[in-house]
């Protein structure tokens, strides 16, 4: 068996990049670490991208966003209201859980 990786297991590997332009027009690059649909909307789970997994902290921020349409297109914003943020967290909480593997003692 030989120990090169496949174009498709290097696909697999690639992180999911999101670029979105802010109200300021800036561009800011995001992982997605997940998406599902909650009440019929569709929500991500995201993470500001970079390119160094090392210059990463155990303070980044995990953004939870909203996808929405207009008659300008589709657009996306992060979940901002307290309640739907609670019950969105709630569900990609769990999701992240079994996706990652993570055990609450790993966490302490």
């Amino acid at each position: 068996m030989s120990d090169e990786l496949s174009p498709e297991m290097l696909e697999e590997a690639a992180p999911d990049l999101l670029t979105l332009e802010d109200e300021d027009g800036q561009e800011c690059t995001f992982e997605v670490l997940d998406a599902t649909d909650i009440g019929g909307t569709r929500y991500m789970a995201v993470v500001p991208y970079t390119e160094d997994p090392a210059a990463l902290d155990d303070e980044s921020e995990l953004l939870l966003m909203r996808v929405g349409t207009d008659e300008a297109g589709e657009y996306m914003d992060i979940v901002d209201d307290d309640e739907e943020l609670l019950t969105v967290g709630k569900v990609f909480e769990e999701r992240l859980r079994a996706l990652y593997d993570i055990d609450d003692s790993e966490l302490e």
